[in-house]
């Protein structure tokens, strides 16, 4: 066995106790895979194309100011769910162990598969975390959403829409974000019934204390953020428009843009 076969089974032993670990009953929707998967794109959302830093290369979130950004509330959830992977995997670092997980979980929740591959390094120095506030904000609307993506980060406006998909699992809690519901009825499976709902509910302005943000008509028992709701413009709508259309697009749009989401940043170096 060549030593890159070696490692290939070292992370295939990774992921599979990943898997073994999601479900959970006790846990939101009865798994943790929707939180792991916002771990490991917040991670990796912080690059910066211009200044050339940030993303998943180091894994800056172990540090105070990044874990204390409020974009990143509750994620010590996802952070202290792996720990136990990550102490009977020693040998993987945390940049690796957080965006696999992430892949796996979408893949999990019925998603794509992502052609993820290893090598990141950890930090040793706080002083390496990218600026804080980076990440998008769910509160704002196209014009933020155009900076972060494609200003910032160098995606693409398709690519934007595809990563905003993965609103398709999870849900927001008060507590953390602020904000508070699932986006769609099926929360743990990852599908095209993000864009779909956008699409085909009528949304209103939820009528509460809490930060501005949309509910169902309906019952109010789904949500849409600003930041979702900008979507429906252009430049934005006819991906909206194919990807609740064809979810094999959509998968593997998302599988393209995601992988690249988390190797933003990342170096080249003893990648496999």
């Amino acid at each position: 066995m060549s030593s890159t076969e070696a490692s290939v089974d070292k992370y295939d032993a990774v992921r599979k106790d990943i898997v073994k670990a999601f479900p959970d009953e006790d846990y939101d929707d009865g798994s943790f895979a929707p939180v792991v998967l916002r771990l490991a794109w917040h991670a990796s959302g912080t690059y910066d194309q211009n200044k050339k830093d940030g993303g998943s290369d180091g894994a800056t979130m172990r540090f105070k100011a990044e874990a204390a950004d409020g974009a990143n509330a509750g994620l010590d959830v996802a952070r202290n769910f792996l720990e136990p992977i990550k102490a009977k995997h020693a040998w993987i670092s945390y940049a690796d162990l957080w965006t696999l997980a992430g892949c796996v979980a979408v893949e999990h929740m019925g998603g794509p598969h992502i052609e993820w591959t290893g090598g990141r390094r950890d930090s040793q120095a706080e002083a390496e975390n990218p600026p804080i506030n980076r990440l998008p904000d769910g509160a704002l609307g196209k014009d933020h959403v155009l900076d972060v993506f494609v200003g910032r980060m160098g995606f693409t406006v398709q690519e934007t829409v595809a990563l905003i998909g993965a609103h398709t699992v999870g849900r927001c809690h008060s507590n953390r974000s602020g904000f508070e519901g699932p986006w769609t009825e099926t929360p743990t499976r990852f599908s095209n019934q993000f864009y779909k709902q956008l699409l085909n509910n009528q949304w209103v302005e939820k009528k509460w204390d809490g930060p501005r943000q949309f509910v169902d008509a309906e019952d109010g028992e789904l949500m849409m953020l600003p930041t979702d709701m900008a979507l429906l413009e252009q430049p934005f709508r006819e991906y909206v428009d194919l990807y609740a259309k064809d979810k094999q697009k959509f998968f593997d749009d998302f599988a393209a843009a995601f992988l690249k989401l988390v190797e933003l940043g990342v170096s080249k170096r003893g990648k496999l």
